[in-house]
């Protein structure tokens, strides 16, 4: 399928590179310790390396549960599927991740089995005892599909979350039935899967704007020709699976690609490259884009294709992500090139021409890559970002930090958590809604050990989001029994 190959000839993705694998790291980390040596007097502040030690030390007190996943190629995406079974202990659940190679072999989007240990049932002091250049025996890889090109992005389908989208470095995107698909062997020179279908609209390489509407098989997507193409999948899908169907005067040419989807709409209003796109959570004919014109665009394809409106300078910087709150359809997250996260009501969008948010999140030091609300509360989100941390927020405790002197002056407002268990840029992550309070984070480890990538699965302590007064009754409930137990005879 030549239309999906990488266009090598066009300048690099700003958040993807080709990664080398981890076997070649040695040379990377010698350059690295190169370049420190000349920053100098720069090398008080901690190390990489040392806030790993200490986050890892940690690890038995903040978190309930955590497995840790080496990658031999870094994942730039990785997404929950459907829940497979419900034991006593753990549950099973499918996971879909990526390969992105150098080329010696083939890409793949990769459908891997996942263990979900069950909240307040492993050991404090097992969780941090793994090592980070092992598999994880709670991951195990079950089928393997031969990307056309690198994977930038996958987005499952919330009505059948065994149909997934994926972005590459080309116009199209890609569908495919990972049930359906045969599974395969990576090796180089084997021909690549052929996607159950191919949506095609995109005038320029469309590589990382992508998102799945919550209430209709409808897809959308943003890239480099500055539009936003929205699809609709309800005619290809039947009983849960793709439906094979040749148009009348489609030759075998066409066919032996895979079967395709032209566009509902097409929506003009950016300036750049698209980055990222979100549905309303409430509506199929509602969505927003995000882009490097540092704009932010809502767009009602009952109106027409023109922007509804259109947010300039949502950011100081190009915006790179965006997701709208699926408890409270008037809010809406964005994350920039600024290092900040950003949240809009949508009633009140600008103020003299501009963007005017309700609240800026100051607590990342990079570009901020991801955002994600959480599907068990309406006011916690995640954000991840190139500073190689995923922090939890809670916009209702943004302003009501007076009652704890104790806690650090520094502390942004409204973060309660903060995963620092990658030591490179975290690019994607994804709250787990059939278990919760459960995250899947993956890094590109490019920067730090010279190739590959981490996958964590967590889940923070429960002592950490329950609200205060239920976990102190708690608490004096365990210190009577304590009491009790110790005055006994």
């Amino acid at each position: 399928m030549e239309s999906s190959q990488p266009q090598q000839q066009q300048g690099p993705k700003k958040r993807g590179r080709k990664p080398k694998p981890k076997d070649e790291k040695e040379q990377q980390q010698q350059q690295q310790s190169a370049g420190k040596m000349k920053e100098g007097k720069k090398a008080q502040q901690p190390s990489v390396d040392e806030k790993y030690t200490q986050w890892k030390s940690l690890v038995p007190v903040l978190y309930d549960w955590l497995a840790n996943h080496n990658l031999v190629w870094p994942s730039l995406s990785c997404r929950w599927g459907p829940q497979l079974e419900q034991a006593t202990y753990k549950n099973r659940q499918r996971l879909y991740l990526s390969e992105q190679t150098d080329g010696s072999v083939p890409n793949t989007l990769v459908i891997a089995n996942c263990e979900l240990v069950k909240p307040r049932v492993a050991a404090a002091e097992h969780i941090s005892q793994f090592n980070e250049e092992a598999r994880s025996p709670f991951v195990k890889k079950y089928k393997t599909i031969i990307h056309p090109g690198e994977v930038n992005r996958i987005r499952e389908l919330p009505q059948n979350s065994k149909i997934v989208a994926t972005h590459t470095d080309s116009p199209d995107v890609l569908i495919w039935d990972v049930e359906a698909q045969p599974n395969r062997h990576a090796v180089l020179g084997a021909t690549h899967s052929r996607p159950d279908l191919i949506l095609t609209g995109h005038q320029d390489n469309a590589e990382f704007a992508l998102a799945m509407c919550p209430t209709e098989p409808y897809v959308i997507s943003g890239g480099k020709d500055k539009s936003v193409v929205l699809w609709s999948i309800q005619d290809h899908i039947s009983g849960g699976s793709i439906v094979k169907q040749n148009k009348p005067g489609e030759g075998n040419d066409k066919t032996a690609e895979g079967p395709s989807v032209g566009p509902r709409g097409i929506f003009c209003g950016h300036e750049d490259t698209v980055e990222d796109v979100a549905f309303c959570p409430s509506s199929a004919q509602e969505f927003c884009s995000v882009g490097d014109d540092s704009c932010l665009i809502l767009w009602d394809a009952r109106v027409g294709t023109g922007p509804t409106v259109k947010v300039e300078k949502a950011h100081d910087a190009d915006l790179h992500c965006v997701d709208w709150n699926p408890h409270d359809d008037n809010l809406i997250l964005t994350g920039s090139a600024d290092n900040t996260v950003r949240m809009f009501d949508r009633r009140n969008l600008t103020s003299n021409g501009v963007g005017s948010p309700i609240y800026k999140f100051e607590g990342h030091r990079a570009a901020v890559l991801c955002v994600q609300w959480s599907p068990d509360k309406s006011s916690v989100f995640g954000s991840s970002a190139e500073d190689g941390l995923l922090n939890i927020w809670d916009y209702d405790k943004v302003g009501k930090r007076v009652e704890r002197p104790s806690k650090s002056p520094s502390t942004p407002a409204g973060l309660f958590f903060q995963h620092a268990g990658h030591r490179d840029k975290v690019v994607d992550f994804h709250w787990n809604a059939s278990d919760p309070w459960t995250v899947v984070s993956v890094s590109d480890d490019c920067d730090s050990t010279g190739g590959g990538g981490t996958l964590q699965i967590w889940r923070m302590s429960d002592l950490i989001y329950r609200p205060e007064e239920e976990v102190l009754a708690e608490l004096e409930k365990f210190k009577s029994h304590v009491i009790s137990c110790a005055s006994k005879p």
